[in-house]
């Protein structure tokens, strides 16, 4: 009984785990992607602002999308979970790489609400 419950629990972490890994690749390729535009063709901020924003969201849904595969039961909230822990490994990340540019607490929350939605939609939709 204790190697069943280990087993679940092991593929549970693995399954967030390929869900945080598939999301943060695509942010990868989506925000190359935004760089790339913004290059060609001088986009305003309000337009590059939006594409990231954009790119949170579609990230976690990708992620929380493929963690709903892979769990199977209760999926919206560990698409909930997984946005939140998008959310949280993005702070830690932009806290070290850009030291004070969080941009506000407004800025943060709603960055927090895009990226649970995000992940939540995608649970209940696999």
């Amino acid at each position: 009984m204790e190697k069943i419950k280990l087993s679940f629990s092991r593929r549970r972490i693995l399954s967030v785990g390929k869900g945080l890994l598939a999301a943060y690749g695509i942010t990868a390729v989506l925000l190359m992607l935004l760089a790339l535009l913004l290059l060609k063709f001088q986009l305003p901020w309000g337009a590059v602002t939006a594409g990231v924003m954009v790119t949170y969201l579609l990230s976690c849904f990708l992620g929380g999308f493929l963690l709903g595969k892979g769990i199977g039961k209760n999926k919206f909230l560990w698409g909930l979970a997984l946005g939140a822990a998008y959310f949280i490994l993005l702070m830690i990340l932009s806290g070290i790489a850009v030291p004070g540019s969080f941009g506000g607490a407004g800025r943060l929350f709603a960055t927090l609400l895009l990226c649970c939605a995000g992940g939540m939609a995608g649970g209940m939709l696999a």
